[in-house]
């Protein structure tokens, strides 16, 4: 997979994108969601967003509410409780799939992930059919982690490359876009991960149908306040996906195409 880097000066034309929608989840994301919500919408007119919300006990879906008085552009679903990543984004491909939405993204609530990048994804896709902001694609690209959270992370993705032979430098990130295209042709019903397990899922599913996947430079900061999701139920499930993920393709239950 080719791994040039495209970096971009000005923002692409209000008339040259499609219409495009940020699914971000949140649980007690209060501290961060309301400038969130307002450094995506200055990006881009035709970007919307849509926060996928597990019933955070801070007041996070009040605050996105209030922001919704302002902008027609925000979306906001609530579910009941807390039920993890990836059936929030699940959840939130779901959404994008029942409207006019041909470029989703996936990012996080805590400003890890930077919205300005978004446009460089923008500039990217029309080439490919899935962009991944990576970490560790060009070098280790990573602000105010621990060393040993980031030697976990960097050898997570050499573990999954062992197991799956999935060629993505970074594929537990999860800053992404999907062309609609990618989502139709998974069958998200039948999405196995929850946990942070789901990024490689999505990225394996992806390949073995044969889309075109893109990893461009990112730089990923820890979270500006907040506390992180990550447990050890989180690892462990990663841990084993993988094994699975590849028994599933030598079985034929996710068919690869030739």
């Amino acid at each position: 997979m080719e791994q040039d880097i495209l970096l971009h000066d000005n923002p692409p034309e209000h008339d040259s994108i499609p219409s495009s929608l940020v699914i971000v989840p949140t649980y007690n994301e209060a501290e961060n969601i309301e400038a969130l919500l307002k450094a995506l919408l200055a990006l881009h007119p035709k970007l919307h967003t849509l926060i996928v919300d597990d019933n955070s006990p801070d007041g996070t879906a009040a605050l996105v509410k209030q922001q919704q008085e302002h902008s027609e552009r925000i979306h906001l679903l609530q579910r009941p409780g807390k039920m993890g990543l990836g059936s929030a984004y699940v959840d939130g491909f779901k959404y994008a799939l029942e409207r006019d939405y041909e470029l989703i993204f996936e990012m996080d609530a805590d400003f890890s992930h930077c919205p300005a990048e978004i446009l460089q994804m923008i500039e990217v896709i029309p080439r490919y059919d899935l962009v991944i902001g990576s970490r560790y694609v060009s070098g280790i690209n990573v602000v105010n982690w621990p060393l040993h959270r980031l030697f976990l992370s960097y050898m997570a993705s050499k573990y999954v490359w062992l197991i799956t032979g999935l060629p993505v430098r970074d594929p537990t990130g999860g800053f992404k876009c999907f062309r609609r295209r990618v989502l139709e042709a998974i069958d998200l019903d039948n999405i196995l991960s929850d946990g942070y397990s789901f990024q490689v899922e999505m990225n394996f599913r992806a390949w073995l149908h044969g889309f075109r996947i893109k990893e461009i430079p990112i730089v990923f900061t820890d979270r500006r306040s907040g506390k992180s999701k990550m447990s050890k139920k989180i690892i462990f499930e990663a841990v084993w996906m993988m094994w699975k993920l590849k028994l599933l393709q030598l079985t034929g239950r996710i068919p690869r195409k030739r």
